[in-house]
């Protein structure tokens, strides 16, 4: 908890740097240069809980944990210290050697799910505008893609969870798919405990009996990638024992025919015969699911991280939809989101595909919006690019120079030992972290950044809630936001506005980008964060009561010079502060039809209620102008009560049908391998790795087995076993356990070096979501003597 930057004297409330429910902490300084993490209870979510890593977090500010400044490779090879402005001229001069010599998609930007929404919003400008290149995506790729993906499709919006957790507790039943939140997120257990102690069922399905499976009143342990046919083989069942909820399909819904017909040929027994699930099971889950007025499906990355991961939570959305379960109070489907700011980091702009406000990049009248907001031509703005995979795939021969932002996939990546080897390809690699990280290491400069404690930004909740974090301490000497680092680097390439350091500036900039976008933020700003302890998007901006617009039909927005002050950033924008940009009645939220204008009305697919807080304070820009002022949007902290975010305002089934994976066991490769994390530990680790007590607590890999598998060969409890795809070859220890099933073997993905659970898995793509297969790849299984 050491730290050598000054300090605010009082304790400052702000929000854990990990998983996406961003729990509520305070932070304050004592004495010795210390900073002691403490609970915070009145933040709804947490309300004071924090898990091991929460706690610990602190660690990691301390100069022995963290750079502290530049690193540059020398002439020997060697990553040796070097001032800012060497550090930066030297990126900024191989950048635009490369630009000058291959094009500017030669140049890729790689992002991270982790960044604040206004690094990830400015990473996503400085791709564009600053290098002109299309070669941008992050790793969130690795993590959501697939469920927002689903979500698109069927409901016309992706926001993790349409409902804030709250609402768990107080429905009837909920499926909980691939996910272990006694683990991943910790606090969020209690939601499920309350559930069952009000009487509610929780169905846990996972091929693993994890901690959370341990809690389930049914678990369901298929093998690992047959997700799809288990939702289908339910959905069968719906129809064939008149569980349908007819009166809603009719008028809630689209293409059921195509999809009841799909899943008809899903008969339990055949289900049985792909999932090792039993048809008693499958039945009795159908019953659970079905009983009550009220229950959900929650997904994590179980279902998908699949190649058929967007087909998947398809099949478990249709189940909602069959049912009703969908856009009714206490029901729906819903994303558990891993990252930090996982929600916000796939909303503005990092993503390959994809401009501030969730646009699409090909959508004409989105590039002209956004465009307008950063003062760019928009036929200027690069199309589509790569997505994470491919973009990693093609280091070293199509894209030359990488700048890497708050990501380590040479740990993370699938494939990992191709990736690592292609990042070695590289002409040039930079990297900006808090920590020398494995992809640090071979850099050719490391820029030392900010941590969560020590800069102030946004970040978004699983639950679609925009949060505040505040910055309690100075950081060390040597160290810069990467806001800076944006900043330096733009300047140094030809662009001298448009990047400002503040964060708050930028996040004005970003609320105009997003205006009249699914992920609408304009009616947002940090006083109203601090005040209402945050706001569910969309919140669009409302105008005065009397105020004249015109709307642009491409986009829904409205654009009006107010005589008032307003917020904007006028930071070469293309937008001064007085501009004032609001949802027009069209499109705003998200395509659902109340007029945002009244105090009351959020749209007719919304919730009107109030996440947290009050929301009567009056929030800069979002009401500025001349006339009557009205009340600020409220936020939405529940979607599609009344309509979806759909053309017609109906949800999509999809007519999808179960397929195999990509990679199916074989005689070489006899046994299925599925990775995931520990709760001592967090993603590749590179933080979590310089905490004794997280290390003491799982201090490395392990491969986990069945007891039938070990006796097959030879292995006791704690002997060396090396896993072998058809990529690489991991080794770590055994650890015997019931828990798992027999075909199956288990490695957690936090470590480098040979017990590496990524070398093994594999980057088979999901045609839509582009996400890999990391959660199942045929393996075998061996003794390691000495």
């Amino acid at each position: 908890m050491q730290n050598t930057g000054t300090r605010t004297p009082a304790t400052t409330p702000t929000h854990c740097p990990y998983c996406a429910l961003q729990c509520g902490m305070n932070l304050t300084p004592v004495e010795g240069g210390t900073v002691e993490v403490s609970e915070r209870t009145d933040f709804p979510v947490n309300r004071g809980a924090l898990c091991g890593k929460g706690r610990t977090a602190a660690a990691v500010l301390a100069p022995g944990a963290r750079l502290t400044s530049p690193l540059v490779r020398s002439g020997d090879g060697a990553l040796v210290p070097a001032g800012w402005d060497e550090a930066l001229d030297r990126i900024a001069g191989n950048l635009e050697r490369t630009r000058a010599r291959y094009g500017a998609d030669a140049l890729g930007v790689f992002g991270g799910g982790g960044l604040t929404n206004e690094k990830a919003y400015a990473l996503g400008k400085f791709a564009r505008v600053v290098l002109g290149t299309s070669q941008i995506d992050y790793n969130g790729r690795f993590c959501m893609s697939s469920a927002a993906a689903a979500g698109t499709r069927a409901f016309g919006l992706d926001r993790g969870l349409p409902f804030p957790l709250e609402d768990v507790p107080r429905t009837g039943c909920v499926i909980l798919v691939g996910s272990n939140p006694a683990e991943t997120m910790p606090p969020s257990l209690r939601y499920f405990t309350e559930l069952r102690e009000n009487g509610g069922t929780l169905i846990v399905v996972d091929p693993r009996r994890t901690k959370t499976a341990e809690q389930a009143d049914l678990h369901l342990a298929p093998r690992p990638g047959t997700d799809l046919a288990l939702a289908l083989g339910m959905l069968h069942l719906v129809v064939a024992e008149g569980r349908v909820d007819e009166a809603y399909v009719e008028e809630r819904t689209s293409g059921w025919e195509e999809a009841r017909a799909a899943a008809m040929a899903h008969w339990p027994e055949y289900v049985e015969r792909i999932t090792g699930v039993s048809v008693p099971e499958l039945r009795e889950a159908v019953r659970l699911f079905c009983a009550p007025e009220a229950a959900m499906v929650l997904t994590a990355r179980g279902p998908e991280q699949q190649a058929k991961g967007t087909d998947t939570v398809g099949a478990w959305i249709n189940l909602c939809l069959a049912t009703g379960r969908a856009g009714r109070p206490l029901s729906g489907y819903g994303c558990l989101t891993g990252q930090g700011n996982g929600q916000g980091g796939r909303e503005h702009g990092q993503k390959a595909d994809q401009l501030p406000g969730y646009r699409k990049l090909t959508d004409p009248a989105a590039r002209r919006h956004v465009a307008e907001v950063w003062g760019v031509d928009p036929d200027a703005l690069p199309g589509p690019g790569r997505s994470a995979y491919e973009l990693l795939d093609a280091l070293g021969t199509d894209v030359r120079s990488l700048l890497v932002m708050g990501s380590n996939p040479v740990v993370s990546a699938p494939r990992a030992a191709h990736v690592e080897g292609r990042l070695r390809s590289l002409d040039f690699l930079a990297v900006c972290d808090v920590v020398l990280s494995e992809t640090a290491e071979l850099a050719d400069v490391v820029l030392p950044v900010t941590q969560w404690a020590e800069e102030t930004g946004t970040t978004t909740s699983l639950e679609g809630r925009v949060l505040l974090r505040r910055r309690a301490i100075t950081p060390p000497d040597g160290v810069r936001g990467d806001l800076e680092v944006l900043h330096g680097l733009a300047g140094r390439l030809g662009v001298e506005k448009g990047f400002p350091t503040d964060p708050e500036e930028v996040f004005e900039e970003l609320r105009r980008a997003s205006a009249g976008g699914p992920a609408d933020y304009s009616g947002i700003d940090y006083r109203r964060l601090a005040e209402e302890n945050g706001v569910f998007w969309p919140c669009p901006a409302q105008p005065a009561a009397d105020d004249t617009h015109t709307a642009d039909p491409g986009t829904g927005t409205d654009t009006r010079t107010d005589t008032g002050t307003g917020s904007g950033s006028g930071s070469g924008s293309g937008t001064g502060s007085g501009m004032n940009t609001d949802t027009g009645s069209g499109s705003t939220d998200a395509g659902i039809g109340r007029d945002p204008r009244t105090a009351t009305g959020t749209g007719s697919g919304m919730s009107t209620e109030t996440g947290s807080g009050s929301s009567d304070s009056d929030s800069g820009s979002s009401d500025a102008g001349a006339g009557l002022r009205v009340a600020p949007h409220p936020g939405t902290p529940r979607l599609f009560l009344d309509r979806f975010a759909t053309d017609d305002g109906r949800a999509r089934f999809a007519p999808v049908t179960h397929r195999p994976s990509a990679e199916e066991p074989d005689d070489e490769y006899p046994v299925l391998l599925t990775t995931g994390r520990v709760v001592s530990q967090y993603q590749s680790g590179a933080q979590t790795r310089r905490v004794a007590e997280l290390n003491a607590a799982a201090p490395g890999p392990f491969v986990e087995l069945h007891p039938r598998l070990a006796a097959r060969l030879g292995a006791a409890d704690g002997d060396p076993l090396a896993v072998v795809s058809r990529r690489g070859r991991a080794v770590a220890p055994a650890r015997i356990t019931t828990g798992i099933r027999p075909d199956t073997v288990f490695m957690p993905f936090h470590w480098p070096g040979e017990g590496r659970a990524n070398t093994l898995t594999n980057p088979a793509l999901d045609p839509t979501s582009r996400m890999p297969e990391f959660k199942v790849c045929a393996v075998r299984v061996e003794t390691v003597t000495s």
